[in-house]
């Protein structure tokens, strides 16, 4: 018997659309995360990029756990003497609740230029509508 090796030609890509409102954001991002690497596929290679795409609407609905609201910060350095700057994961929700779901869930991809091409195919907005119709996203259930 030979093993199948899965072509990139061969790879085929659909659309999902996650309402995040009431999920708990670690729960949510590692599920997204899986759909976009394409581990849900028994066809599944470490080497090629599998995954679909992803919609997450309602993102500024997202739930979050313990203390995480005031005490979770994001920091972005600018590279000069003190440019490191910090925000609170409150102010983060309320300024760009996108950016919060975009960050946990680059964490959980591979980093390398295999995973910035996954995180292309997600794409995140804060209120509950999207301009995504013409693709058919199949609503996702997590």
């Amino acid at each position: 018997m030979k093993t199948y090796a899965v072509k990139a030609g061969e790879i085929e890509r659909r659309w999902y659309v996650v309402d995040a409102q009431g999920k708990t954001l670690g729960r949510l991002a590692t599920q997204v995360a899986r759909i976009l690497r394409g581990k849900h596929k028994p066809t599944f290679s470490t080497h090629l990029d599998m995954g679909d795409h992803v919609i997450i609407i309602n993102a500024e609905k997202i739930h979050v756990t313990g203390k995480k609201l005031s005490t979770k910060r994001y920091y972005r350095y600018s590279g000069y003497l003190g440019g490191l700057k910090s925000i609170v994961l409150s102010e983060q929700l309320e300024k760009h609740p996108d950016r919060v779901l975009i960050h946990a869930i680059r964490g959980m991809l591979p980093k390398n230029r295999l995973g910035r091409a996954m995180l292309k195919k997600l794409k995140v907005y804060a209120g509950p509508t999207h301009p995504h119709a013409a693709q058919k996203p199949e609503p996702l259930e997590l």
